[in-house]
Order: C-alpha cells, then structure tokens, then sequence
C-alpha cells in the first residue's frame, strides 16, 4: 500500500471543508480495508478483530461486576459488624437475663421447697405442688432459651477437666429416682467407676434431658441409668420402657421445636428445644449421641464421654451421700446480699434442720469461728463495688483451714468454674435445685456425731 500523501489545506474555509471531508472518507475506507485484511488473515472462520472487540467488552463487565462485587463486600462488611454488635448485644442481655431474672426465680423456688417441706392440709400440699411444678416449668423454658441462644451466639464455652463419672451420675441418680417414683416408675442405676473428662455441668445437661424425656413420656415400667464401657470412651446410657419413637422420627427429634406427644397430657409444657440443646452441646463437645428405639417397647439414649488422662485434683471429689440423708444439726453460713435469698435459705434450711447463719457482708462472718459440720454458701455475685464470692471465700478459707465452700452463681462462663474447681470448691448454678442441694450438703458434712439439734 502506498504512502498516505499530505495535501496542502487551501485557504477558502469551503474548499478546506471539502477537502476534509474527501480525506476522512479516504481514511475511513481505508480503515475498512485493513480490517477486512486482518479478519481475512485469521485462521478459518476467526474472527481476530471481532474477539477484539468482545475481550474490550468483557473487560468492561469484568471491571463493572468488580466494581458491584466491592460494594457488596463493603455491605457485607458493614453487616457483619452489625451483627458482632448485635451479638455482643446479646452476650451482655443474656448475662443480665441469667442473674437478674434467675435471681428472683431462684428465691421462689426456695420458699416453694420450704413450704413443701412443712406440714400441711391436703389442699394447700397440693397447691404448694402445683406451685412448684409452675416454678420447675418457668425454669426449664427460661433455661432453654438462655442456652440455646448462648449457643447461637457462641458464648457458651467448655470448661474441660477430669471427674468421676458416679460424681454426677450419682446425684442424678438419687434426684431421678425420686421423681421416677411419683410416677409409679420403677428407676435402676448401674454406679460406674470410670473417670471421664468433659465439662461436667454441660454433661448433666444432656443426661438431664435424656432423664426428663424418660420418665415423661414413660407411662408404666422402668427407667434405666448405666454406663458401657467403650474403646473410644464410656457410654453413658438411659433408657426407658415408652412409647419408642419411629425411625422416621428419630433424627427429627433433635431439631428446634420438634416434639412428640407428652406421656403426661397437661403436665408436658416443654418447648421442643430440649433435644435441640443436647445436639448442639455433643456437638461442641466433640461426645457423640446416640439412639435406639423400638416403637411400643421403649428408647436407648445414649452419649459417649472420653476418658480422662490426668487425675482430678482431690478437693473437688465428694464421698458418697448416706442412703437416707440428715442434715439436723449441721450449721450453713450463707452470704447473698439478696434479702430474699437469704430468707429463701433460712426457711429452706431450717426446715432440714440446719442452723443457718445468713448474712449481707462478708465482715460479719470474718468474725465467727466454724463449729465442726459448718458449710460456706457464698453468692459469685455480692453487689457492686464488693469483692466477689471467691474473694472472700478464699479471705474466709485462709482464717479457718478446712471450711467447705459451695459458690451459688448464675455465670455459666467456663473460666469462672474452672476456677471455682481449681480453689477446691463446689460450684451450684441458679436457680439452686433444692435436691441437688441437700445431697451436696449431705456429702460435704457426711457423719456429724456431736452436732447439736436446731432450735
């Protein structure tokens, strides 16, 4: 092709203008020649100048959908610092939740359990029931929504440590087969020797359920608490003589409000969360459930805990509670800055026939001497601006060597009861279980000769 040849613009604007115009359609036909000369040029059937042109177009959406994608990424950022909020939010509603509104809870089932404890008219015994099914019923719904929601907003963390596994089952044994019994059931346990590492509050929550489930839906028959001993860990075993559930119905079970029919019609005011808990907390534990059943003969729940591979440290360990418990005699020392915890403990107490020392400040008790068969019961929380229990448990401790301690909190958090554990003190959390209470009392005072009856 030859040279592009410059002309000289002429000075008259018209014939500059035409000129212009002849050498733009001249080089627009050119154009046009080389572009023809280039797709002519490509292999057969390319197009080199039309993929050209579509990779500037891709390029162009490539560099727009970067564009919208970053937006959205910024939204998404903006959202998730949102919702850390929100959560953190909720951490702080939840821990307000389980102090504030467990301690007034925890105060009526005290008086509850006292007036059950005193003689009464067939009609106010069952009033004084209902009220205390009522209780146990606002407690277990208020309980399950506390946790679930922990667990959703993952603020509920393991405290991991090595116990006796009779330690726990033991106690709920000698709770559940009370319970068992006011149903007509029949309870068995089969006690285990086995030392198990978990969190021991977290486990008593799964075999609670499994206990709770048991005896509710069982009508007629026997209620078993055992162990198998496992490679992989010890199975922790309850079964039931119930209704069975099919095995369409078995994984449904441990999703969020799911529930089958009660055993007990009006008595059953669960919200179907129960088994959902269970899931997720075997879940975090790493314990892995399980289940067997057979409709019309009954149900095997089971979850298997490892073993522990290092000794507990031995001031957490209790001796075995005596067969028929009494506690007469025994003196409690019970620091609440709650007045009506306080006096939900005297009349509580009182009627087991303790002599109960209940005070506000921590001074008052600074100045008594323990008499043999004395027990500490300190709040974890005594008030703004006061040292906590463990403060002065320790202050307490350290004038009088020996004195048991049972610190009462609503804090489930892991490193609070790991400490707890490891200062050798036993940890109750709110609302306080009137049975499970007497039992650790009973344990920690064990035989007491030369106490003095209550006044």
């Amino acid at each position: 092709m030859a040279p592009l040849a410059t002309t000289a613009l002429p000075e008259a604007p018209e014939a500059r203008a035409a000129l212009l115009a002849e050498e733009n359609d001249r080089l627009r036909r050119i154009c046009q020649a080389l572009i023809e000369r280039v797709e002519s040029s490509g292999v057969p059937g390319g197009a080199p100048y039309a993929a050209f042109e579509h990779s500037v177009l891709l390029a162009e959406q490539v560099r727009e959908r970067t564009e919208t994608l970053q937006r959205t990424l910024g939204e998404l950022h903006r959202a998730k610092a949102e919702a850390e909020a929100a959560n953190l939010s909720k951490t702080r509603f939840l821990a307000a939740v389980s102090h504030d509104l467990l301690q007034p809870l925890n105060a009526a089932r005290l008086f509850a359990s006292a007036l059950e404890e005193q003689p009464l008219p067939d009609g106010s015994r069952r009033l004084v029931g209902n009220i205390g099914r009522s209780l146990k019923d606002v407690e277990a719904l208020i309980g399950s929504l506390v946790d679930i929601s922990r667990l959703d907003a993952g603020v509920l963390r393991p405290d991991i440590a090595p116990f006796p596994a009779e330690e726990l089952l033991g106690v709920m044994a000698e709770e559940y087969r009370q319970m068992a019994a006011a149903r007509g059931l029949a309870f068995h346990h089969v006690p285990t020797r086995a030392v198990i590492e978990t969190d021991l509050a977290l486990l008593a929550r799964v075999v609670r359920n499994f206990l709770g489930n048991a005896i509710r839906y069982t009508v007629q028959g026997r209620i078993l608490l055992g162990c198998r001993r496992r490679q992989d860990g010890l199975e922790i075993l309850v079964g039931d003589t119930g209704p069975g559930i099919a095995a369409g119905q078995q994984r449904e079970i441990f999703e969020e409000f799911r529930r089958l029919e009660a055993g007990h019609g009006d008595e059953d005011r669960g919200l179907g969360l129960g088994l959902a808990i269970v899931d997720r907390i075997s879940g975090m534990l790493g314990h892995p459930l399980g289940l067997a059943s057979v409709p019309g003969r009954g149900s095997m729940f089971s979850v298997t805990v490892p073993y522990a591979t290092a000794p507990r440290p031995s001031p957490g360990r209790l001796p075995p509670a005596p067969s028929s418990p009494s506690l007469v005699g025994g003196v409690i020392w019970v620091l609440d800055n709650d007045a009506a915890i306080r006096e939900g403990m005297e009349a509580l107490l009182g009627g087991w026939g303790c002599r109960v020392v209940a005070v506000e400040s921590p001074a008052v008790l600074e100045g008594c001497i323990p008499e043999p068969g004395t027990v500490l019961l300190v709040d974890y929380h005594l008030g703004e601006g006061q040292p906590d229990g463990l403060e002065v448990a320790a202050r307490l401790c350290e004038a009088h060597p020996g004195l048991p301690v049972v610190v009462i909190t609503a804090n489930h958090d892991a490193g609070l009861k790991s400490r707890i554990r490891q200062a050798g003190y036993h940890c109750l959390l709110k609302p306080v279980k009137p049975l499970r209470l007497r039992l650790l009392l009973t344990a920690l005072l064990g035989p007491q000769p030369e106490r003095r009856p209550a006044r």
